[in-house]
């Protein structure tokens, strides 16, 4: 009988971790039976602590956030959906808790203790508690926390709580099905489809006619070869003061340009282009010799002076440039 104090002292430290790992075990069966039926686990104070506690043989990620209208908390409310959709996904994905990993969100209306204990000052805030015992457990009993930064999305977090827990089913993110937005995706592709196919007959030539195309090219030439382009990435001004009281439309250089300058050459080319087409196209068809004649003098007169203006705007990008043609010398 005088051994059996000494083999009661000796049985009690086993028996206690055996106690602890059993409370352990039987917290994280009870709560991981409530995710199954909804996570993220909706908490409180006493179940946060209770949760949270330590030992244990598991992880718990929980979202400390502040969903009320009075604490004007635009971000919890943005992420709180994302949450949602990524502790549904992870509880339907490992639904025998193979990962070890409970999700819980802790309002401030129900965890103002809670809050004030950590010391709080800001949500939303995402804590990663670690295991402290079992195969699992890291070193240190402090939570890791997620850094709310850019876009936050729930692929984002999933990717950040993966990447903590190695060796470990990680459940993919499966959004829900919004039939909303398929049955209206849906009934406006058929109407679409059906005035498509009403106006199409009217359509049809409209695409198959060359002249169309061609004015569209036509156009879009002009916008490009006048420094459009150039102006929409250099930001130019669309005239500047010459330095004598007057206004200057054209900037010295081939390095720059003012945005009227831009206006003026693409119409000095539109009106060049106009010209060049109707002497090839439209003239040949005039069937009487003297209004063809009159025409191909008025267009030729018209090119004459859009050259010699074009000309002399060169020689005021650069003084140096050696050509000139009248009347613009």
């Amino acid at each position: 009988m005088r051994w059996l104090p000494l083999l009661l002292s000796l049985a009690l430290p086993f028996g206690s971790l055996a106690a602890k790992k059993s409370s352990s075990a039987d917290r994280f069966s009870q709560f991981h039976a409530e995710a199954q039926a909804s996570s993220p686990l909706k908490l409180a104070d006493p179940s946060y602590k209770k949760l949270t506690s330590a030992p244990r043989d598991y992880s718990v990620a929980v979202l400390l956030t502040a969903l009320d209208s009075r604490w004007g908390c635009a971000l919890c409310t943005e992420f709180q959906p994302e949450w949602d959709v990524l502790g549904k996904s992870w509880a339907k994905g490992d639904k025998k808790g193979e990962s070890r990993l409970i999700f819980g969100t802790l309002d401030f209306a129900q965890g103002r203790e809670t809050f004030i204990s950590l010391g709080l000052q800001s949500a939303p805030v995402l804590l990663l508690f670690q295991p402290t015992t079992g195969p699992h457990a890291v070193p240190g009993a402090e939570p890791v926390r997620y850094d709310f930064t850019g876009p936050q999305t729930a692929e984002k977090v999933h990717d950040w709580i993966s990447r903590h827990l190695p060796d470990r089913p990680h459940p993919a993110v499966s959004r829900p099905i919004n039939y909303i937005m398929w049955i209206v995706s849906i009934v406006l592709a058929l109407f679409v489809a059906g005035v498509g196919y009403r106006i199409w007959p009217y359509v049809l030539p409209v695409i198959q006619n060359r002249n169309v195309w061609a004015g569209l090219s036509l156009i879009g030439i002009l916008l490009f070869t006048s420094g459009q382009m150039f102006n929409q990435i250099r930001k130019v001004p669309y005239v500047a003061g010459d330095g004598h009281g007057g206004i200057s439309y054209f900037a010295p250089g081939f390095q720059s340009q003012y945005g009227l300058e831009t206006q003026i050459v693409a119409f000095m080319y539109g009106v060049l282009a106009f010209a060049t087409i109707s002497l090839a196209v439209k003239v040949p068809r005039i069937r009487d010799p003297k209004i063809q004649q009159l025409t191909i003098i008025v267009w030729g007169a018209v090119m004459i002076l859009m050259y010699s203006f074009l000309l002399s705007i060169f020689r005021v990008k650069n003084a140096g440039y050696p050509f000139k043609l009248p009347p613009f010398m």
